[in-house]
């Protein structure tokens, strides 16, 4: 079988060489041009944010071929685990989805379901634009053929609950994806002005162990490039660098306060 559609998932080949951690961006604010913006940086992929970024529908289907079209995999984090958002994300020819605030093994499972086309799962086919995100020539047959195992399939550790299951979570599935302020929040240990509590450090450590021992990879959100390198030395497998609202944010004001003459804002 062709594997053309698979050669296209930039993360995944990444992922399959395992000579680096993957590293992307965060995408928050809508628009085909700030994608492009950030796909250009170099990333291996881009988080088109659905959940807590200003993307609604619409705007997932002007990143996500913006993003593959440069190169680099465009993956979708859905505001909620429910089925039709798997749908939606995948039809627009995303790379791979990532599900938020998981809590059970239930969940994931449900989750496959809905992201694997039959016999592997209930995902329903007809979508006209996802094949465009992929190789030139990849037809609708050949996308139905080879997406169940080109399509990366994330769900974020984030809970308590899927704390203490990441073990069996982590062998479903092919990132375990960590977000560490609600994680530390849901385990009683939030992270505040930037202080991780030694017991959110080793709840984050079990989870990459449990990754590591499944053979899944295991990625990290991280505030910061100081955090990102700290994680990247760590082992992680994915790792993000930036959002664009940060971004943004902390440059126009250190540009500001360099052209007056003062010491770079916070």
């Amino acid at each position: 079988m062709d594997t053309n559609m698979l050669r296209s998932n930039r993360l995944k080949q990444v992922f399959a060489e395992g000579k680096r951690p993957a590293m992307g961006f965060w995408q928050m604010l809508p628009g085909a041009n700030i994608s492009r913006i950030l796909a250009r940086s170099g990333a291996d992929w881009i988080m088109v944010d659905c959940e807590h970024g200003n993307i609604d529908d619409a705007a997932m289907h002007e990143a996500v071929p913006a993003i593959a079209a440069l190169g680099v995999s465009p993956i979708v984090r859905l505001p909620d685990i429910q089925p039709w958002m798997v749908k939606r994300a995948l039809d627009t020819g995303a790379h791979g989805i990532l599900v938020p605030l998981i809590r059970t093994v239930d969940e994931v499972k449900g989750v496959l379901d809905a992201a694997k086309f039959p016999p592997e799962g209930r995902r329903g086919f007809g979508s006209p634009f996802a094949m465009q995100n992929f190789n030139p020539g990849l037809t609708g047959t050949g996308y139905l053929q080879q997406a169940n195992g080109s399509l990366l399939t994330m769900v974020q550790i984030e809970t308590r609950e899927a704390l203490e299951a990441v073990e069996e979570i982590a062998a479903l599935v092919d990132v375990v994806f960590i977000g560490p302020f609600d994680l530390g929040n849901n385990i009683g240990h939030p992270i505040i002005d930037n202080k991780m509590d030694p017991e959110l450090d080793d709840a984050i450590a079990r989870i990459l162990r449990a990754a590591l021992a499944a053979g899944t990879k295991c990625g990290i959100y991280s505030p910061s490039a100081e955090h990102a390198k700290k994680y990247a030395d760590q082992g992680f497998h994915m790792v993000s660098v930036a959002s664009d609202v940060t971004t943004l944010a902390t440059t126009t004001v250190d540009m500001l306060a360099t052209a007056r003459g003062g010491p770079k804002g916070h």
